[in-house]
């Protein structure tokens, strides 16, 4: 389970975190020129997430496949071969 949870933050925090970044700064400034559209907010996110995920795509998807691996190998160690 520990295994589990540490890989979940591997995957999941880079993506997390520089949106939270992005929706901080895109908060900041909406509230510094008082403008509050829905667009303004949501746009940057969707660019930051794309470009996390070209970026990051490799490890996460990297780290998924080791994990995978690791799951199968502990199948095959609990339950054995016929």
């Amino acid at each position: 389970m520990r295994d589990a949870m540490w890989v979940t933050l591997q995957v999941g925090a880079p993506l997390l975190i520089v949106l939270l970044v992005v929706g901080l700064v895109v908060s900041l400034v909406q509230a510094l020129t008082q403008i509050q559209e829905q667009s303004l907010a949501f746009l940057p996110k969707l660019a930051a997430a794309g470009i996390v995920l070209l970026v990051m795509g490799p490890f996460m998807m990297g780290v998924l496949r080791a994990w995978t691996v690791t799951l199968f190998d502990r199948m095959v160690a609990v339950g054995g071969l016929p």
